[in-house]
């Protein structure tokens, strides 16, 4: 099931996308916990469930993240 995300979260992530904010994510990977760091590019949407795209390519699920740029999101 997707949770949607806050507008606190949404307004972060645009404003990284302006700024071309390096950043650091958080976030759950299957069942581990992985940390990346880029720049992200964009948000989209696939079948209902938003995504952050990172300047490599990489897709993120937005409700998946606990921690961007050292805000906490989800409470582990």
């Amino acid at each position: 099931m997707y949770n949607p995300i806050s507008c606190e979260f949404f307004d972060q992530l645009d404003i990284a996308i302006k700024r071309k904010i390096p950043s650091t994510i958080i976030y759950f990977n299957n069942e581990d916990i992985s940390t990346i760091k880029g720049l992200v590019n964009k948000l989209t949407v696939v079948k209902g469930k938003e995504y952050l795209v990172l300047n490599n390519k990489q897709e993120i699920r937005l409700d998946l993240i606990i921690s961007f740029n050292g805000k906490i999101y989800i409470e582990i």
